[in-house]
């Protein structure tokens, strides 16, 4: 597989690929780093990954450090081993808002490859990756990485590109680690970043239109328009991948990625609104409970009576 140019200063392979069959022995036990007393325990490819996570607070967060290491052997930069240091190594399993683990859960058959990606990403302060067999592993390269290791740890297709467009549109989006030019990264940023906007907006704007509320100043969508119904709600789906498709041409090497995430954003983005709408309520009442536990119980025996009037009063207009 050749190597398709990302940015000035690295490259990354291409996105379209064929399909990687599953191969889980390509993970195995990395041993044991040296230090503090501790003599290294050198990788063994002949057994099994063993993840032993410690959870650690810091900070008021919940974080997670490894005893031992996990390698990987990349089809490749062969033999990744990670962490570098598993005394100051920290990872927070697979990073995914809380109201979207029901689509990605923080564990699963994909956790190995999530905590071998945290390994290979680096603060800017730090050395960058160098793999055993001295491959410098960027950015770009190491979300390549784990979207590999996750069909090789056996995670389902569409998770995995969900999971690898999240996190190449998070590698757009920030541009450090990935050595690219300044002007480069910023173009990357910026379209990323516009693309979000744009389908949220047109997102937002079609919703209006579907349920003639659009206000005075807003036209309506030519792919929706003054139709019946179940015609606008078809125009808006199909206008829910079509435009996002388009915008992903943009997106250069990365235009799997924008269209991805444009395209499930575009889907999910009613589901996304109501779930932060109630995970901020949630929040909110857990602070109120913490904060204020009068108040709290007080609105609680409010709640019940007027819950049970509007009941009462729905019935009665029937």
């Amino acid at each position: 597989m050749s190597a398709s140019e990302v940015g000035p200063g690295t490259t990354t392979r291409k996105a379209v690929q064929e399909p990687i069959p599953a191969q889980p022995r390509r993970f195995y036990d990395g041993g044991v780093d040296s230090g503090e007393g501790q003599p290294e325990i050198a990788p063994d490819p002949g057994c099994d990954p063993r993840i032993e996570l410690v959870r650690v607070i810091e900070e008021g967060r919940e974080e997670f450090a490894m005893r031992r290491r996990i390698a990987y052997r990349d089809r490749h930069l062969g033999e990744l081993l990670v962490p570098r240091e598993t005394r100051t190594f920290r990872s927070d399993l697979t990073s995914v808002p809380a109201f979207f683990t029901w689509l990605v859960p923080k564990t699963g058959e994909h956790l190995p490859a999530t905590l071998l990606h945290d390994g290979l990403i680096h603060w800017p302060d730090e050395p960058t990756y160098v793999s055993t067999d001295h491959h410098v592993v960027l950015r770009a390269e190491a979300d390549r990485v784990l979207r590999d290791a996750m069909a090789d740890a056996g995670t389902g297709l569409i998770r995995r590109w969900l999971v690898w467009s999240a996190v190449a549109t998070a590698t757009m989006l920030d541009g450090r680690g990935t050595g690219w030019t300044t002007p480069h990264a910023w173009r990357c940023r910026l379209t990323a970043a516009l693309t979000v906007v744009a389908v949220a907006v047109l997102g937002l704007w079609a919703t209006l239109d579907l349920f003639d509320t659009l206000p005075a100043f807003l036209p309506e969508l030519p792919w929706m328009g003054d139709r019946r119904w179940f015609v606008e709600l078809a125009g808006g789906l199909s206008g829910a991948v079509v435009i996002p498709l388009a915008l992903a041409l943009l997106w250069g090497p990365f235009r799997i990625a924008g269209a991805v995430l444009g395209v499930s954003l575009a889907l999910l983005l009613h589901v996304t609104v109501a779930l932060l709408i109630l995970t901020g309520l949630y929040r909110a009442l857990e602070r109120l409970t913490r904060k204020a536990p009068n108040a709290a119980r007080a609105l609680a025996w409010a709640a019940g009576p007027l819950v049970l009037l509007v009941f009462a009063a729905v019935l009665l207009q029937q």
